[in-house]
């Protein structure tokens, strides 16, 4: 799959589910979850402990359902390494060039993180595929309808903020897709193993953007 494959799936999935766990129990798991439930983009933070396995595992796993990806990269060796594990894509919440340049160097996605007009704007001619806007909660999505207005050209994705009242705000601000963590990885459904609810939450999600997406093209 070519670099440009891989941001037309992420962008056509709508949804990149973040797992950020305190533990590694279970990490494949969730992934396999997510993937139930229709979500077709999963990015595994490198704070979570076992993430590494986890993207290989689960990238084995989950081929052909599942696009996994390694988030909070913060340089190039790392993404070097968590591409290896298996990630299609990699996540920073900065704009590092030597992230963006060892994606690329792969054949990977890279979604660098950025925040104001400037910092977008930088990461953008930098070579990122998306940019990640973090954090986008102190802002809204009113922030991306600005931001866009004079730079149509970005391609935007937030993360924060994003829950299942919020998901069509984004979308009608004009985001390409949505990283949506703690509203759909639920800390006491991982405590408790409890898959099933995962599975079940993530349906809801890509339901709200199918819904979303169809009705307004």
């Amino acid at each position: 799959m070519s670099r440009h494959d891989i941001v037309r799936r992420l962008e056509a999935s709508g949804l990149v589910a973040i797992v950020r766990a305190d533990t590694p129990q279970g990490l494949v798991e969730i992934c396999s979850a997510l993937a139930d439930g229709g979500i077709t983009a999963t990015e595994i933070t490198l704070t979570t402990p076992g993430a590494l396995p986890a993207i290989e595992i689960a990238a084995k796993q989950l081929q052909g359902r599942c696009l996994i990806g390694a988030g909070s990269v913060l340089d190039g060796p790392t993404a070097s390494t968590a591409i290896s594990a298996g990630a299609e894509y990699i996540v920073s919440p900065v704009t590092r060039r030597d992230v963006i340049d060892t994606a690329h160097r792969y054949g990977k996605a890279v979604v660098p993180g950025a925040l104001t007009p400037t910092e977008i704007l930088d990461a953008w001619e930098a070579g990122a595929d998306l940019v990640k806007v973090f954090p986008a909660n102190h802002f809204g999505p009113r922030y991306f309808k600005d931001v866009l207005a004079p730079m149509p050209q970005l391609r935007l994705t937030p993360t924060g903020g994003v829950n299942l009242d919020t998901a069509t705000e984004w979308l009608a601000a004009g985001a390409a897709c949505l990283g949506v963590g703690s509203a759909l990885i639920k800390k006491d459904l991982i405590a408790k193993g409890d898959w099933k609810g995962i599975t079940s939450l993530a349906k809801q999600f890509v339901g709200t953007v199918d819904a979303y997406r169809a009705a307004n093209g």
